[in-house]
């Protein structure tokens, strides 16, 4: 029953997270958080790779069918950072571990960050007009801006979601379909590093090779049907999709911060 429950979060999640460019991860981290199923390092593998299976699925189906959303100028250099900055933010979360005897303090921590976050992206996406739109040009400034958002997102597990879509939104001016195709190439170079680097330095954390198989394949099979629906539904249906998906994600956050300290 449970393999059932967590295969079927990981398949819906993955169709959110390919419909609003969210990656999914920022929703499978905080629902299997608090179904309490495994410890936070394993949740956090688990659902990189399931983020890494639905997310190169949606970049290679982007690049094949020359989708005009994709501004490969965009987000191959936010990609190229994301990508170092995701190593980066995996031995951020190996270190802050290694801070505390009780892993649930990690979890604890995590929550919190991932609360402060959503909010945020919560309120700007139903007020826009709080913050300047630019237009970012500079490649350089590209990298650096993907390196931010790669190791804030290793960190928390959650693969990209919520942050490159505020992100891509404030600084290149994206209208949000075009965001969520260029947040799931992002999410795929960054994840790509992410799972590189934890096979590498040998910190894969244990878990159930079955679980891993089938969280894959849900996250691939999410991504077909929420590219199907994302190339059906109109900008203020996605939007609406991802407001209700952030609001999931910061109730759960919450209430995940408290079980943790508790």
């Amino acid at each position: 029953m449970q393999l059932v429950l967590i295969v079927l979060v990981s398949f819906l999640a993955s169709v959110v997270g390919a419909i609003a460019g969210i990656g999914g991860g920022v929703i499978i981290k905080p629902v299997l958080d608090a179904f309490g199923v495994m410890d936070v390092a394993a949740i956090s593998f688990l659902s990189g790779c399931t983020v890494l299976s639905m997310s190169a699925y949606n970049a290679a189906g982007s690049l094949l069918s020359g989708d005009r959303n994709l501004k490969k100028e965009i987000a191959l250099p936010l990609g190229l950072g994301a990508a170092v900055g995701g190593v980066l933010g995996k031995n951020l979360f190996s270190y802050i571990s290694s801070l505390f005897e009780n892993a649930s303090r990690v979890g604890a921590v995590q929550s919190a960050c991932l609360t402060i976050i959503t909010v945020l992206t919560f309120i700007y996406t139903l007020k826009p007009s709080v913050l300047p739109s630019l237009r970012v040009k500079s490649p350089v400034l590209s990298v650096l801006n993907g390196l931010a958002l790669g190791v804030v997102s290793a960190f928390l597990g959650i693969g990209g979601g919520p942050i490159n879509l505020m992100a891509l939104s404030v600084l290149y001016s994206m209208s949000m379909k075009e965001a969520a195709q260029n947040s799931l190439m992002v999410i795929f170079l960054s994840q790509s590093a992410s799972l590189i680097s934890t096979l590498v330095t040998r910190s894969v954390p244990d878990f159930n090779i079955l679980m891993l198989i089938l969280m894959a394949l849900s996250g691939i099979f999410g991504g077909v049907v929420g590219r199907i629906f994302n190339k059906k539904l109109s900008g203020g249906h996605v939007r609406i999709i991802f407001l209700a998906a952030m609001l999931v994600i910061i109730l759960l956050s919450i209430r995940n911060f408290f079980a943790y300290l508790g």
